[in-house]
């Protein structure tokens, strides 16, 4: 990797910011490439998000990844949003563009269908029902990418109904909230289990659900990726049934951002993979 003065600088801002693995994978990029750049981590508090982000054309950044608990606070305070980060409602890739203008866009919906299609071979969402345990910034992301292909219906499982039921309203009919009690009886049929919950997150709480309703055709894709192996994943195996990692999607997310601040398009490969994994399992 090569760093100048004329090196293209980007990031990632969050509060904290040291458990990004961004930096590890766009480093990983920008030295496979050749290319004369960097990407960083940014630290920044939340009451002020909006002063880093307009210092941004200032230093000449190219613009900036958001983490959490940023998303909402960068999708109000930029100068434009394009039609999916204003139907997720969040922003987690910056561009800046000509005249110091910020541009925000989410890449969180695009991450999930590629990773599925590169895991899954072919996979479509198309005619399909699934389900969705969770009604956060990670659902609402992941039930526009299921619109946008097509699933028939999506049962959105929380903890608190009200919260899920906020989301049918936003995203339309084809969103049915479900109450938690109801999880396992809302896999019936469903060709695909997504959980964007924290539950099962190391150090956390398990996810406690059954996949019994499972059709032997469905997949399972666990959002959390530390561990990479979750206990709801290794259930879907023993299953026999196709697993996805949250690795995956981490990986498929970070594209366009680096396409748009680089001018280059990166490749997932499984030696990006490896390179991250690694650090995940410390």
């Amino acid at each position: 990797m090569t760093i100048s003065g004329k090196a293209v600088i980007a990031g990632v801002m969050g509060w904290p910011v040291g458990h990004s693995r961004s930096p590890r994978l766009h480093n990983f990029w920008l030295a496979r490439a050749g290319i004369d750049g960097a990407y960083i981590p940014f630290s920044v508090p939340p009451d002020r998000v909006e002063r880093a982000l307009r210092a941004l054309p200032a230093l000449g950044f190219a613009g900036t990844n958001v983490t959490i608990p940023h998303k909402e606070a960068v999708f109000a305070a930029v100068d434009e949003t394009d039609a999916i980060a204003r139907r997720i409602g969040a922003v987690n890739t910056v561009f800046v563009r000509d005249g110091g203008m910020l541009a925000g866009t989410n890449t969180d919906a695009f991450g999930f269908g590629e990773a599925l299609r590169g895991r899954l071979g072919g996979w479509s969402g198309a005619g399909i029902a699934a389900v969705v345990l969770g009604a956060g910034g990670a659902a609402r992301a992941i039930v526009a990418a299921l619109q946008d292909e097509g699933a028939r219906e999506i049962r959105l499982v929380n903890r608190t109904v009200s919260r899920a039921e906020a989301l049918g309203e936003r995203f339309g009919p084809s969103v049915v909230a479900v109450g938690w009690e109801e999880r396992e009886e809302a896999l019936d049929g469903a060709k695909l289990l997504v959980n964007t919950t924290a539950l099962g997150m190391e150090g956390g709480e398990r996810l406690d659900i059954r996949l019994d309703a499972l059709p032997d055709d469905a997949a399972v894709n666990d959002i959390v990726y530390t561990p990479l192996e979750t206990g709801l994943l290794a259930s879907a195996r023993a299953r026999g049934l196709r697993a996805v990692d949250g690795l995956e999607m981490l990986l498929h997310q970070a594209r366009p951002g680096f396409a748009g601040w680089y001018g280059s398009e990166p490749t997932v490969d499984d030696a990006l993979r490896a390179h991250v994994a690694a650090d995940l399992m410390g």
